[in-house]
């Protein structure tokens, strides 16, 4: 029923070559890049694209492992908080709300930590495969399954709550949508291109829109799955599909306001200003927020798997198949700084929190980095030139 996402795209042809990727090249950087810290959670063992990104509130970062372990650090130093071993095959997580920390199994369970200690607070099962972080709020915990449905858990023991279901096609890519918990509503992107709203207080469906319709006559062509979370920035919901479209909808109806064709299985990030995308080919894109229009577009990273990007107040953040984590300029796309997290791919995108961009390796590794704009030079004095 699923496919591996870049897999099933690349093999699908004999006739064309498959380019390699690019070459990092030298550029000029205009962004100093430190690291304050690392930690890790996870092995050494099966490197796999699953949905275990990092969560922060307050002054706390939450990250889990694929070998069952949960941790939590100190945001600013990486110091250890707590750890503990849930003994489950996690893939997908952290979600948190500062009081809970969920995360999901390849196994069908759903597991409730205390954000204070990591004590267990209850597990559950719900039998389908959760490859996604859930989405933690004070009123459920929303989980996304590879089946499609959203399932809606109490806080307090983990009883089901409610459960929305979409249908799923008959082909997919590997993964699924992180649920967002936006004041009463969650609202999630699914396999068929839509995205959809139902009220967090009993499940029903609030409104539903098809950003990415299905296009072409074969299965391959028709894939339009929506695999990352949608980006809700005040009454504005944000959007992209796999072979479809980026769009802007409205958070009370779900109204398109602008949408343009554009393809990513990865996902976006949203600021005041601009709408930043990494698409299928690992070009990055800067669009107007408000019109969809095109400002910049980046593309000396092809096909170097990138995460999702994450913006940041000087530049947008996004990593790599190599473990490289490189800073663009938001102004005009220009490469600003690079750094290296270690050798192994960054599925999940960047976490930034004020100067500290933060990265979690698909094998568990986690490292921070602190950033800081180059100092300009300084000014020649009164009376003088500049050489």
């Amino acid at each position: 029923m699923f496919l591996a996402a870049l897999l099933g795209i690349a093999g699908c042809s004999k006739e064309k070559a498959v380019e390699p990727p690019a070459e990092l090249t030298e550029f000029q950087q205009t962004l100093r890049v430190g690291r304050a810290w690392s930690a890790g959670v996870g092995s050494d063992g099966e490197v796999l694209r699953l949905g275990l990104g990092l969560a922060a509130v307050g002054e706390r970062v939450y990250a889990a492992g694929r070998s069952g372990e949960v941790a939590a650090f100190v945001l600013g130093t990486g110091r250890p908080v707590w750890r503990v071993q849930t003994r489950a095959p996690l893939s997908g997580g952290t979600g948190t709300d500062g009081e809970l920390v969920a995360v999901g199994s390849s196994e069908g369970e759903v597991i409730a930590l205390a954000a204070q200690d990591g004590a267990q607070r209850w597990r559950v099962r719900i039998d389908g495969e959760v490859l996604s972080a859930p989405a933690v709020s004070p009123q459920a915990v929303v989980v996304r399954t590879v089946d499609g449905r959203l399932v809606a858990l109490a806080p307090g023991d983990g009883h089901e709550l409610w459960v929305h279901q979409e249908q799923v096609p008959r082909l997919s890519l590997r993964g699924t949508a992180r649920p967002v918990i936006s004041n009463d509503l969650v609202i999630c992107g699914f396999d068929n291109g839509k995205v959809v709203a139902v009220n967090l207080a009993d499940g029903a469906l609030a409104w539903e829109a098809a950003v990415a319709p299905p296009r072409g006559r074969t299965e391959l062509e028709r894939l339009v799955d929506i695999d990352s979370a949608v980006v809700v920035s005040g009454n504005d919901v944000f959007a992209a599909g796999f072979q479809g479209r980026v769009a802007m909808l409205s958070r009370d109806t779900g109204q398109i306001w602008w949408s343009r064709d554009a393809s990513s299985h990865r996902g976006l990030a949203v600021d005041d200003q601009a709408v930043y995308l990494s698409s299928s080919e690992a070009e990055v894109l800067a669009l107007r927020r408000s019109t969809g229009v095109e400002l910049w577009r980046q593309n000396t990273l092809l096909r170097r798997g990138l995460s999702t990007p994450a913006a940041g107040p000087d530049a947008v953040a996004v990593a790599d198949f190599q473990g490289y984590v490189h800073w663009l300029d938001k102004a005009a796309g220009a490469l600003a700084a690079r750094a290296s997290a270690g050798d192994a791919r960054v599925t999940n995108p960047p976490l930034i929190v004020g100067d500290l961009a933060i990265v979690i390796s698909d094998r568990g590794r986690i490292t921070a980095f602190r950033t800081k704009p180059v100092a300009a030079p300084d000014p020649p004095p009164a009376g003088e030139s500049a050489q």
